[in-house]
């Protein structure tokens, strides 16, 4: 027990094994007529499901820029972000334990091109979006509708 949780410790050179969160950017995206974009991820996690564009932050990659690189990938779309939604933490059977931080972006061409990630992709009216089950994408639809 090493700081009130069961760590790996080499006790030769008192190195510590600490099991840290994968980063993860979400881009909760609009166009110009407040149409939410939302994705069908032809990958897993969630294969087939609607969810938000996003994915992990890469090694020297600040949290915003990655949000915007997921989005340019999947989507091809160019955004800007507006404001933070949150952060938040889940742990999830694929990967673990993850650190999500969730961006609104707003993006003023919403010409779409999708890449083998996704099956589709699309601007809603919220009351029109596609089933999004995914806990944590439900969660930030609301949040961010909040806001």
């Amino acid at each position: 027990m090493i700081e009130g949780r069961e760590r790996m410790f080499c006790p030769s050179c008192s190195w510590i094994h600490y099991i840290n969160p994968l980063p993860v950017a979400l881009a909760y995206t609009v166009n110009t007529r407040n149409e939410l974009l939302v994705i069908r991820r032809a990958q897993e996690p969630a294969l087939n499901e609607w969810a938000l564009p996003g994915g992990f932050i890469e090694a020297g990659e600040e949290p915003h820029e990655g949000c915007l690189r997921e989005l340019m990938e999947e989507t091809a779309l160019n955004g800007r972000i507006a404001q933070l939604i949150g952060i938040y933490h889940r742990e999830v059977e694929m990967y673990g334990s993850l650190l999500v931080v969730a961006y609104k972006v707003i993006v003023d061409d919403d010409t779409i091109q999708i890449n083998h990630e996704l099956f589709d992709a699309g601007f809603y009216p919220r009351h029109l979006i596609p089933e999004v089950r995914i806990p944590l994408h439900v969660q930030i639809i609301s949040d961010a509708g909040e806001s």
